[in-house]
């Protein structure tokens, strides 16, 4: 019964786990793709909400390349310690760095998705090992 229970337990978690990738990997892949969309929308949020100016077009492709790099490793479960904390680190400075949009909240209501989403992603972290439904390794 025992047995039972855990396996049942353990292929809920599996589950869990995965609509929690697949969801973070849906935001992550459009802001992704952003980057080769709308090169001039890159340049306006590094330099909006990380002080950075002057990116080119040709800075949001190279980073967009590296970041498609990433999302898919991170999708299908290459390297979990690196890929998922790399993505915990990267959505945790893009939460912390919009920390005006907080002060005026009521109007900048959107932001505030981002918590559950780093929530999500430091979940995914700790739970790495657990994470296995339709992964490489």
């Amino acid at each position: 019964m025992a047995n039972a229970i855990s396996g049942e337990l353990q292929n809920r978690l599996q589950w869990s786990l995965l609509s929690l990738r697949v969801g973070v990997f849906i935001v992550m892949i459009m802001w992704t793709l952003d980057k080769f969309v709308n090169p001039g929308h890159s340049a306006r949020i590094f330099e909006s909400f990380y002080g950075i100016s002057g990116s080119t077009d040709i800075v949001a492709y190279i980073l967009g390349a590296l970041q498609l790099l990433l999302v898919l490793a991170f999708l299908v479960g290459i390297k979990k310690r690196l890929t998922y904390g790399v993505i915990f680190i990267l959505h945790g400075l893009s939460t912390l760095s919009s920390y005006n949009q907080y002060i005026d909240g009521f109007n900048n209501l959107l932001f505030f998705a981002a918590w559950p989403m780093w929530a999500a992603c430091f979940a995914l972290y700790l739970l790495r090992e657990q994470d296995v439904k339709f992964t490489v390794n």
